[in-house]
């Protein structure tokens, strides 16, 4: 990246998104080697002068509500399963947001629709879901204040233009699945000593992000899957995220993920991985899940196997690693 990088993404997405601000306190799950904690806790924050709260140990719920109750801040940068974990984990369920937080943001992985609307329930304030990249250096697609649609990634943040293409390179039109391609002020010039990568990667104006979306007639954007967890059944292409988002809307689920396995014909079908809440049982729970998904989403979108788990892998940011349970599948 380039040093002019780190004022784009305060420039606009801080500035014009958040709405950044002098007397503002930041409090960033994210630490600050990750490009998402880097724009949270440093460059958004000494771009007007702003407060930063710095977190060295892992943030859990139990740390997280500590650091409210203690520095109250304003602004809240989480990812999608902390924001989960948060709303329902027994010990933390009379805690509050505290007295000052007017916004917080989501970016990582999309925001299921039933987190945003449940922490708007519980704490009054909006989640603003989005999408970034180590190579964009930070949110690049964003709701914003008074443009919130749950469920979706929103506009692009002003500065960053974007496209939808097919594996031919041609736009797609609205509702059709296409790779999301982004021209940014943010965007790095190479990866180091990966010069295959690089050029397959930075395309003149535009990097590719690997990233299924949608695009509706309002031109909200919808995620899909990364372009490797994407795969197609019965011709049509299934979004992983659009069966663990209706997965969780079951009472009795925590957390889900979902990958392709194959069938004993050799075709492609979802298969599921779920936690658990801790008051739910197994027992009888695996058909009753199907027909939620099918009342859900659709019949053919369904997990076809479901496996129960403690808990799924992720990185330290809280991304679920798909690949590691696509091999357990093969």
């Amino acid at each position: 990246h380039l040093h002019s990088n780190l004022a784009a993404t305060a420039e606009t997405y801080a500035k014009q998104v958040l709405g950044i601000r002098e007397d503002d306190v930041g409090l960033s799950a994210a630490k600050l080697f990750f490009a998402y904690g880097l724009g949270n806790a440093l460059t958004f924050p000494m771009s007007v002068g702003a407060t930063t709260v710095l977190n060295s140990e892992r943030p859990t719920p139990a740390v997280m509500f500590a650091l409210m109750n203690k520095y109250h801040p304003s602004i809240f940068f989480g990812v999608p399963t902390l924001f989960a974990a948060m709303l329902n984990d027994e010990a933390t369920k009379t805690q509050s947001g505290g007295d000052r937080l007017r916004v917080c943001t989501s970016a990582g992985e999309a925001l299921p629709e039933s987190v945003g609307n449940a922490w708007r329930a519980r704490f009054g304030v909006d989640i603003l879901d989005g999408v970034g990249s180590t190579e964009l250096l930070h949110i690049f697609l964003s709701n914003a204040p008074g443009d919130i649609k749950y469920g979706s990634s929103g506009r692009p943040v002003p500065g960053y233009k974007v496209r939808l293409v097919n594996e031919a390179g041609a736009d797609v039109a609205d509702g059709e699945v296409g790779e999301l391609l982004v021209d940014a002020p943010s965007a790095g010039e190479s990866y180091w000593n990966q010069r295959a990568k690089s050029r397959a990667t930075f395309e003149g104006a535009w990097t590719r992000t690997g990233d299924k979306y949608t695009r509706d007639a309002d031109g909200r954007y919808t995620f899909c899957g990364r372009a490797d967890d994407m795969f197609k059944v019965s011709g049509i292409w299934v979004s992983p995220f659009e069966v663990e988002s209706a997965l969780i809307t079951h009472p009795a689920v925590l957390e889900a993920a979902v990958v392709p396995e194959a069938d004993p014909e050799g075709l492609l079908k979802p298969k599921a991985y779920v936690v658990l809440r801790p008051e739910s049982s197994a027992e009888g729970l695996h058909e009753a899940l199907k027909e939620h998904v099918k009342q859900k989403i659709g019949p053919w979108k369904y997990p076809r196997w479901i496996d129960v788990v403690d808990n799924l892998p992720k990185t330290a940011t809280g991304k679920i690693q798909r690949f590691k349970l696509r091999d357990g599948a093969q």
